[in-house]
């Protein structure tokens, strides 16, 4: 790029960024001061990124509403909802907004140039001009409204934003989480909640929130930044042209201003809702936040990663061990929370009680003065150095662009610094500081002066309280309905015809031919080929050596596998203990502390999983795998076996007090999992009704994994022995030669030793003799509703279309993005308010239709009956029909990382599918036509007619549908 044809910009800045291979330039718009960053390298995955700094002053989520509001149409996209046609419509790698407790962000990415720069033209119409001034219904839908029926009632809120943070605030972990950071900024924009509380968004008036908009969506407020390999000139000429030199500069007060310290640390008790069947003893949340400086010293951010991995998060880690020793909690665990301006830093007790603080209190500052004075565990913080770097150099940020994360790590110094804007793209001089600094007291220090002598913080304890998920909903319901009786016929009335103006601007269709200002891609401008598969079947001893040939950059990614066929249905859970306990317990060698330091801090890190696959050709077959994952660089692939033997080989499952640990931490994080992603919790029960697979993994991972786990917490002291010999058994029948197969990813240089290495590992396993197990899991359809705490719904209702006799074709995915993003789309989210709607047609015929933080439950399963009519009778043009396919195929082309190369050819393997099998799915999106969607109508009818039906939700809406389901019960039970 020459700077000097950059008339309308200056240069402030221009920096080679070697870490990331780059060269970064710092630009500051001459009319406007908005400021850009270019970050120019040979990546072909762009990204462009608008960001604005948005500090609310109250929690009514304008930040929130106004990113989802911007995207419902602009000036020269006049939709409305120009997003979704983009959705539909791009070969985009990353199409998002988000929104953070200080700045809101628009970030494409796309490895078609034309594509990016339509993506780019899109959100930067859509930010600077929306049509929200000229619609006051995206206002009403996306945020909140009154929504009336009739005269008579009843009165509701309505809303996706609404529905979404009532869907946030059911969950106890993110309620600590905003608690935490409100009580520790209570003068400060992070005193807020900037995604909206339930109860706050419906004081949101239209006038504030366009307010908010004119304040802060302003070039001299915004930060751009443009990633990749790209004419970086054309794209700044652009900007200028089209938008930026449209606006004259103003002066935006957007500061984010620090929070002065506290004279003393706050004490603070706050309530939560838990389900009627939900125990109150045993589950307080108790928490101790110290605030760390601000975030513009690089190092000692990155000091604090450390600690937490060193002090909390690692097993056995000492802050960890001894207030589980104490039993303050069933589960122990932190956060260094950092992208805000002040960063700060946690320690949370889980599944404890509120006599227990003072207790809490005085161990973490006994633990931790004791560290300070006699000096930190410098195995443990090498450790945690090595984990960070390894994970900064590797870059793996699985299917998210690197230039995204980039982004986004940027801007947490950006925002709030500009001097230092690439400090996060250069860490490796940071790395090299803090491996100086283990021997110079520096840690200690850091202990002493921010978490110990730091009068800045808070000890916030969340209590749990049975019925007070009811009583606010009849609270809320009495004040909706002393608020409608409180209105004159004319009021209600004019009430009415509001939702019924807002049902019918969501129901009108588009403008004529508004959907040809949508910029779009041909179907030649996408390839014809679908990807390789870079799998060589070679052995070791008669094992399977399955390797994947991929540049890795000198890492290697290795996955040992054993066969678990041999296992009896009753075993399963006991296999999904496995898995979390194999590598956390105590070794002939190490303790499991020591075990997870020596592993950190020579390679990228050792876990055990199982994984379960299904067989493209059947409906009833599928293979799962105990894996043992590993990766490392060459030189220490040697040192990854020795130690996953030694987990493997000398593991002591018999330390019932760890495995006590163990399963009460796991039932805590399953807690938070199965209603946090209530969408796949209900998937796959319902799936586990007539899927043998579906019903493993769900005895493994999912609702009857934690049913298995909650009793086990409860009886520990009864089933002890039982656990340990059942974890020994399953240990022998799978751990053996026979079972044993490896997938390895690299470089091809590396790969004889690779098989040396695990020829040594099978001749090392048990022989000998086992009894293997001939029973099969039975699949029985349950349809059950699942209460929770919670204030809003998953409804899920699946079926496999193979068992009835119709065949799987590639004319399915384009389905899901037609069904995802438009009858489902404008059936459950925009007129239903749901935050999302989601389908899914796998190979074996297994599928699903499923909506997320949904406020509705029968509504939503009589809109999945509506599917198969809308799929015979669907209409849509050559154009449509392209857009669909091109969308269809962007999640197809979604580049991949070394290990997700490997790991995707590994998984194509044992589903059985092919390149050739590929390539007909491909021709079949690219060739389809409507009658090929229209054709679609029995799979999904088949689908539907299976009625496997499965909800997550609140009681009262589960309870109200007893009449449709079979089953209605708790889904947390003590």
């Amino acid at each position: 790029m020459n700077k000097d044809n950059l008339t309308a910009y200056e240069v402030v800045k221009e920096e080679d960024l070697t870490d990331i291979h780059s060269k970064g330039w710092l630009l500051r718009h001459k009319k406007t001061g908005a400021r850009v960053m270019l970050i120019e390298n040979d990546d072909e995955n762009k990204v462009f990124n608008i960001a604005f700094r948005t500090p609310p002053k109250d929690s009514t989520g304008v930040a929130h509403i106004l990113e989802h509001s911007v995207l419902c149409g602009s000036r020269e996209f006049p939709l409305k909802d120009p997003f979704v046609e983009l959705v539909k419509g791009s070969l985009n790698t990353f199409l998002n907004a988000m929104t953070y407790p200080d700045k809101t962000c628009y970030p494409v990415a796309s490895c078609n140039d034309q594509d990016f720069q339509n993506l780019m033209h899109v959100y930067l119409d859509a930010v600077f001009y929306p049509n929200i001034y000229k619609r006051e219904e995206i206002f009403r839908q996306e945020g909140w409204n009154y929504h009336l029926e009739s005269k008579e009632g009843p009165l509701k809120y309505n809303g996706v934003v609404y529905n979404e943070m009532k869907g946030a605030f059911s969950s106890p972990d993110e309620v600590l989480e905003r608690e935490i950071m409100n009580h520790l900024f209570p003068d400060t924009p992070y005193g807020c909640e900037s995604g909206g509380d339930p109860k706050n968004i419906p004081d949101l008036s239209y006038e504030n929130f366009l307010n908010f908009h004119r304040t802060f969506y302003h070039p001299s407020n915004s930060y751009i930044y443009l990633y990749g390999n790209m004419d970086m000139e054309e794209k700044l000429a652009f900007l200028d042209e089209h938008y930026l030199s449209g606006f004259d500069a103003l002066d935006v007060d957007s500061q984010i201003r620090e929070q002065g310290a506290f004279a003393a640390c706050q004490d603070v008790t706050l309530e939560y809702p838990v389900a009627e069947n939900e125990g109150e003893e045993d589950n307080t949340y108790l928490s101790y936040n110290m605030v760390t400086g601000n975030t513009l010293d690089s190092q000692r951010n990155m000091a604090f990663e450390v600690l937490d991995y060193a002090l909390l998060s690692a097993p056995g880690a000492p802050l960890k061990q001894a207030l589980l020793d104490a039993g303050i909690g069933k589960d122990i665990y932190g956060a260094y929370e950092d992208g805000i301006l002040q960063p700060y830093f946690s320690v949370v007790a889980k599944g404890s009680n509120p006599d227990k603080k003072e207790e809490f209190v005085s161990i973490i500052r006994k633990v931790l003065t004791d560290i300070a004075e006699n000096g930190i565990d410098k195995k443990a913080i090498e450790a945690g150095i090595n984990y960070f770097e390894f994970r900064y150099r590797e870059a793996d940020f699985s299917s998210y662009p690197k230039g995204l994360m980039y982004s986004l790590d940027i801007l947490g110094d950006w925002l709030y610094e500009e001097d230092h804007p690439f400090s996060q793209v250069q860490q490796l001089e940071v790395f090299e500081q803090l491996k100086k600094a283990v021997n110079e007291g520096y840690f200690e220090n850091l202990i002493r002066t921010y978490l110990l002598e730091n009068p800045h913080g808070c000890v916030l304890t969340l209590v749990p309280k049975k019925g007070l998920a009811a009583q606010r909903e009849k609270e809320l319901e009495e004040k909706l309905e002393a608020y409608r009786s409180s209105l004159s016929d004319a009021e209600l009335e004019a009430m009415v015809q509001k939702t019924q103006a807002l049902e019918a601007y969501q129901e009108a269709g588009e403008e004529p031919g508004a959907l040809e200002c949508i910029p779009m891609l041909k179907r030649s401008d996408i390839k014809k080929e679908a990807g390789t598969l870079k799998n060589e079947e070679l052995s070791v001893d008669d094992s399977l050596f399955l390797y994947h040939d991929v540049c890795t950059n000198g890492i290697g990614y290795v996955d040992m596998m054993f066969k678990t066929d041999s296992i009896a249905p009753e075993q399963i859970p006991y296999l999904g203990l496995l898995k979390s306990v194999l590598g956390y317990v105590d070794t002939q060698a190490h303790t499991y502390g020591e075990l997870f330091n020596e592993i950190n801090a020579s390679t990228g890190g050792i876990s055990c999983g199982v994984e379960v696959f299904d067989r493209a050709d059947s409906t009833e077959e599928f293979q799962a795998l105990f894996s043992v994952r590993g990766k490392a660089l060459y030189p220490k692939l040697g040192f990854l076996f020795k130690m996953a033997e030694e987990i493997l080989g000398t593991s002591k499952v018999e330390d019932t007090k760890r495995l006590y640990e163990i399963v009460a931490a796991v039932k805590s994080r399953a807690q938070a999992s199965l209603t946090g992603a209530g969408h796949s919790t209900a998937v796959l029960r319902a799936t586990s009704y007539s899927s043998p697979m579906a019903a493993f993994q769900d005895e493994m991972a999912g609702i009857g994994y934690y049913q298995f786990i909650e009793k086990l917490e409860k009886d520990f002291d009864q089933q002890k022995d039982l656990i340990v010999q059942e974890l020994r058994k399953l240990m022998k029948m799978i751990l053996r030669p026979e079972n044993f197969m490896i997938s390895y990813t690299g470089e091809r240089e590396s790969l004889e030793e690779v098989k040396k290495l695990a020829a040594h590992i099978r001749q090392g396993l048990n022989t000998e003799p086992v009894e293997k197990s001939e029973k099969k899991l039975i699949c029985t359809r349950k349809n059950e509703g699942f209460k929770t705490s919670g204030q809003v719904q998953f409804v899920a209702q699946t079926g496999n279309f193979k068992k009835k006799g119709l065949e799987y074709t590639g004319a399915l995915d384009i389905l899901k993005v037609i069904l995802s993003y438009d009858y489902l789309w404008m059936n459950l989210r925009v007129k239903g308010g749901a935050y999302g709607c989601m389908s899914g047609f796998k190979r074996n015929g297994e599928s699903y239709l499923v909506s997320y933080r949904d406020p509705h439950l029968k509504r939503t399963l009589e809109v999945y009956q509506g599917v198969v009519d809308y799929i015979r009778n669907f209409q849509a043009d050559e154009r449509d029909m392209t857009k669909y396919i091109i969308g269809t195929i962007s999640g197809k082309d979604v580049p991949k990382t070394p290990q997700m190369k490997g790991s995707v050819s590994k998984t194509a393997y044992f589903c059985g599918v092919t390149e050739e099998m590929l390539q007909k799915e491909r021709d079949q999106i690219l060739n389809a036509s409507v009658e090929d969607i229209r054709a679609l109508a029995d799979i999904v009818k088949a689908v539907l007619d299976a009625e496997q039906i499965c909800v997550v939700g609140s009681e009262s809406k589960v309870e109200g549908a007893s009449d449709i389901l079979m089953e209605v019960k708790s889904l947390i039970n003590c």
